[in-house]
């Protein structure tokens, strides 16, 4: 067989998702001709005229475009091989179905296709009525339309045959003794290509008694088709990393391997690269104890210093040559008011003001952003780091990290070990630096601190690595890969934020709330490689590394909190979520001030006491419970924030004790004479002791705690308010909270939707204590 025929190694298109466009195949040739790559085999699950529709011929235009498929694959030197996929509701016994089989490879033929495939993958066993009274098994079924199809097309040398048990796992009982595959090896015509997956249908590694095995059965070599870097089961998941766990001398036991790789076109430059440097690796000996010449490190390393070239290539979406137009309308909701909350006012979450181009960094803001008064700004700026902006390039240390944190579906690469390893310590360990927990050896509480300093810097990487993908001149690359590199960013500062929080905030065992160590039952204790094993399939435990990252929090069971689409416009704006500072409250009350002003067209009626909106909206939040508020910052400085009470019923008590005193002595009552303040000023100590009401036990019997969140409503990218939202709620849970509530104008429907949507349901309307308010509650 290998000296009659030729070895084929390529790629599958094969994956569940949008299919590649012609730009995308046309590059995909050149990559192949380029590596060494000789096979090429469509078959696209999405292609409606390939496997739902598959007894439809094509269009004339489509003929065109399949035509100039085969032919520029032809001219890179690569076989262009047309797979069907009729099993889904072909009647084998049916002589129609088995005429417009033919007729359709014939038609294919007929367009310069020498080599084609069959797939009965991912179907039904069962027969209809007339089938089974035809064949024996329905392996029989399969192999008299095998081979009848074969014959019809003039015997190609070039044939696959996909079968329903493709992969060990999927052999009932076992691939010795499968029936079914004995039934394909004794009568499927012997040239006649099986195709296998290996042990799993995402192997981690390809095994020579697992292949000879199969070989046995089937009576033939198998080809592989390789699932190691397809990621249509998860659209958290990523695969960069290098073709790996296939030892060069397999190809004596195989027809041939063929790529089935990420659906994202872009992403697939260093799984193809490194499997055309394995392809041209010599088999080598058979059982020698010499290391075998196929490294898939130096691989890797190799593909990474030719993939910094392709990155830094302005390049449009898509691998089209003009820049593509817009495929969705700019919201237009720039002049649309701010909703607002009459007694305690609660600010817009962002805008709907795009930015006007996804490529101008970090100064793409809208107007309005771009008039916001600066504040200190991110730390990265006082610590001398450049801030993400312009059309840049990607440092090798980016990319290397990129690769790392999305690496393969059983295997993390070293920066993705190294966060999810210093996440896991720091959580078994935080009782370390609890609030209320027993004295520490200070060279403990050191190391603690230095793991978690760490590990934030290594979330301020990720960051500004998103940035730079954002920012990059190569825009086919930013599209397929920014909604893997968004969800990580996003991931990354929630546990950042939390890390940042536990030390000198989490209670300790002591605490009759609970504690963050009560809290492992509720979050994972494992890391999802650990969870998996070497015989698991990967969609056992889905996330990649933001999904580890997130099941290590308090909250990590919400999904909701953390799978969301990205921003139709990918903004390069640097973010930062972290606990908030008493230096952050002169910030916070600007910002709040100048919301206020957007809710009344600009007029400052608070001039003679600037910190009355500030003292009515957060100021008892952080003065009584500062451990529970999160500050949102751009480079601009502070443009968010989320306030949080523990024990609502505590807090109220501690408000009349303490903060309601001190602020009848600020705002004292009527006076006359030209120090008397305004009539609305006077009033402020009696409408926060109405803001302080009671609300019912049964509201807090179940919602213990409450919230708010205030943020400009120029942010570019929405998510970040969801990221500072959901930072507070690992908070409250860490400490023991079941349930949180906020308050919500019913006119306030941007407010509600966004919420809903993070889990949270209406609990009271028009009853908490009696205001017109919508009260939204959600358990944690």
């Amino acid at each position: 067989m290998e000296e009659r025929s030729p070895f084929l190694c390529g790629v599958v298109e094969g994956f569940y998702g949008r299919p590649w466009s012609m730009d995308q195949r046309r590059v995909l040739f050149q990559w192949m001709q380029h590596w060494g790559l000789n096979t090429y085999l469509y078959g696209p699950k999405d292609d409606l005229k390939h496997r739902l529709l598959w007894r439809e011929v094509y269009s004339p235009e489509e003929e065109g475009q399949l035509r100039t498929l085969v032919t520029e694959a032809r001219s890179r030197g690569v076989t262009f091989v047309y797979a069907l996929s009729p099993g889904q509701d072909i009647v084998f016994s049916s002589a129609c179905d088995l005429t417009l089989l033919k007729r359709k490879l014939k038609q294919v033929s007929d367009l310069g296709c020498e080599a084609f495939a069959i797939l009965f993958d991912d179907i039904d066993h069962s027969m209809c009525q007339a089938d089974s009274e035809a064949f024996a098994s329905f392996a029989h079924a399969q192999v008299s339309v095998a081979n009848e199809i074969y014959r019809s097309l003039g015997e190609p040398s070039v044939f696959l045959f996909c079968p329903t048990e493709y992969c060990g796992s999927l052999c009932s009982p076992c691939v010795s003794k499968s029936s079914y595959l004995q039934t394909l090896g004794a009568d499927l015509q012997p040239n006649i290509s099986v195709i296998w997956t290996g042990s799993k249908v995402i192997s981690r590694t390809l095994s020579v008694d697992c292949l000879e095995e199969v070989g046995s059965v089937l009576q033939r070599p198998p080809l592989i088709w390789d699932n190691l870097h397809a990621n249509d089961y998860d659209s958290r998941r990523l695969f960069l990393g290098p073709f790996k766990g296939r030892e060069p001398q397999l190809r004596r036991r195989l027809r041939g391997l063929l790529l089935n790789p990420n659906c994202e076109f872009e992403a697939n430059y260093i799984p193809l690269h490194t499997l055309g440097t394995w392809h041209r690796t010599p088999p080598g000996g058979e059982g020698g104890d010499d290391e075998p010449e196929y490294c898939p490190d130096s691989a890797l390393s190799e593909a990474l210093r030719d993939w910094m070239d392709e990155l830094n290539q302005p390049l449009q979406p898509g691998r089209q040559s003009t820049t593509p137009t817009s495929r969705a309308k700019t919201p237009d909701r720039a002049d649309r008011p701010p909703a607002t909350a009459k007694p305690l006012p609660m600010f817009p979450l962002s805008s709907g003001s795009p930015p006007t181009s996804p490529a101008k960094g970090g100064e793409n803001g809208s107007e309005g952003e771009a008039k916001r008064p600066p504040g200190e700004g991110l730390k990265h700026k006082a610590q001398g780091r450049v801030p993400c902006g312009g059309k840049g390039l990607l440092s090798e240390a980016q990319v290397r990290l990129l690769v790392g944190l999305h690496y393969l579906p059983h295997e993390h690469g070293p920066a993705a070990q190294r966060l999810l390893q210093d996440l896991t310590w720091l959580k078994s360990n935080c009782h370390l630096v609890s609030l209320n927990g027993k004295k520490t050896a200070q060279q403990k509480v050191e190391e603690w601190r230095g793991r978690a300093s760490r590990l934030m810097a290594l979330c301020e990487d990720i960051a500004e690595l998103h940035c730079s993908v954002v920012g990059g001149v190569n825009r086919a690359v930013l599209y397929d890969l920014y909604p893997y590199v968004w969800d990580l960013r996003n991931t990354a500062l929630v546990a950042k934020a939390f890390v940042c929080w536990l030390d000198g905030r989490v209670l300790g065992d002591s605490s009759t709330l609970g504690s963050w160590k009560n809290c492992f039952h509720w979050c994972g204790t494992t890391t999802g490689a650990e969870l998996l094993g070497v015989d698991s399939e990967p969609w056992v435990f889905k996330g990649g590394v933001s999904g580890e990252v997130q099941m290590l929090l308090p909250i990590g069971s919400s999904t909701e909190l953390f799978t969301h689409p990205p921003p139709l416009f990918p903004t390069s704006r640097l973010y930062n979520v972290r606990p908030y500072h008493s230096k952050d409250k002169v910030e916070l009350y600007r910002m709040v001030r100048q919301l206020h002003l957007r809710t009344q067209g600009g007029k400052d009626s608070n001039s003679t006491h600037p910190d009355v909106t500030g003292d009515r909206c957060l100021g008892a939040c952080l003065a009584l419970c500062p451990e529970y508020s999160f500050v949102l910052e751009d480079e601009l400085g502070v443009c968010g924030c989320v306030t949080g009470v523990q024990d609502v019923r505590a807090f109220i008590k501690r408000c009349h004790a303490t903060w309601m005193p001190a602020m009848r002595d600020k705002y004292p009552g009527p006076r006359t004479g030209p120090s008397a303040l305004p009539a609305h000023t006077q009033d402020l100590p009696l409408l926060m002791e109405e803001d302080q009401g009671e609300y019912p036990d049964s509201l807090l019997h179940h919602f213990p705690s409450q919230l708010r969140l205030d943020a400009l409503p120029q942010l570019v990218d929405a998510s970040v308010s969801r990221t500072l939202l959901t930072a507070l709620l690992a908070a409250l849970k860490a400490n023991g909270s079941q349930g949180v509530f906020c308050e919500v104008q019913p006119t306030d429907r941007q407010r509600m939707e966004f919420l809903t949507k993070l889990g949270f349901l209406e609990i009271l309307r028009g009853e908490a204590r009696s205001r017109e308010g919508v009260v939204l509650g959600r358990l944690l």
